[in-house]
């Protein structure tokens, strides 16, 4: 994801890291994976400082932690290291804070994960095993031939949608809204150096917030009226005990 968002620095080519002082590392510039130094970074913090400090970027102060096993440990001790509320290095306009589940402690983590954990369990994801084949073949069969094509573009973010359709039940004719919205959630300056303005922001957050909303309300109305829902994860959420309310 870190490759759709342009730095709005003067495009320059950056230094070796070994050339760099390493409390000057900066890992957040996005120019690392435009050209393609994010591994030599990565590695040298990795060698020779896994728990690494940055006192000034454009995202402000933030740590750095990049070995496995220190990584897991920050990941499992919620009681020491927050993801509330939230997990993006920077900080935001108190107006457009808005909840999310991968910025959760548990329980409450906890409880949103085991009301949707179906839609994703083995036996479910047998049952689409011949969807996302048959939507790979399709995607990969019109692809272009003997010329270059962008690949994020015209399959990761194709077969993504696709999928992201299916999983929301979401319509296929608009998936590429999915795209668009979650683009523009991430892309103001503060959070990944990008150049939408806050009102581009805004206006995507809420048309997405109206979407999915109908589409909860919906489905919470045919589970009153009796129907059967799906396994698909707003469905899982409206009939969800612990989620039921969630909206």
């Amino acid at each position: 994801m870190t490759t759709q968002f342009k730095s709005t620095e003067t495009y320059d080519v950056l230094p070796d890291p070994y050339q760099v002082d390493i409390s000057c590392l900066d890992v957040s510039d996005s120019r690392l994976f435009e050209q393609n130094l994010v591994h030599g970074y990565f590695k040298r913090l990795r060698d020779e400082e896994p728990v690494h400090y940055l006192k000034e970027s454009p995202f402000g102060p933030f740590w750095s932690i990049t070995r496995f096993e220190d990584i897991v440990f920050v990941d499992s001790n919620h009681q020491l290291f927050s993801a509330e509320p939230e997990i993006v290095i920077g900080d935001l306009d108190s107006e457009l804070e808005m909840p999310m589940f991968i910025a959760m402690d548990p329980p409450k983590h906890d409880l949103q994960r085991a009301a949707v954990q179906g839609a994703v369990a083995p036996a479910n994801l047998k049952e689409m095993e011949s969807l996302i084949r048959e939507r790979v073949c399709t995607i990969l069969d019109g692809l272009p031939i003997d010329q270059p094509f962008d690949w994020v573009e015209l399959v990761s973010k194709e077969l993504t949608s696709r999928m992201l359709c299916t999983l929301f039940d979401f319509p296929l004719s608009l998936r590429k809204k999915l795209i668009y919205w979650t683009d523009l959630a991430a892309d103001l300056p503060e959070i990944a150096g990008g150049t939408a303005t806050r009102e581009e922001r805004q206006k995507a957050l809420e048309e997405m917030v109206m979407t999915f909303s109908g589409m909860w309300h919906d489905k919470a109305k045919r589970l009153a009226d009796g129907e059967e829902l799906g396994f698909d994860l707003i469905s899982l959420l409206v009939k969800g005990e612990s989620t039921k309310d969630l909206i």
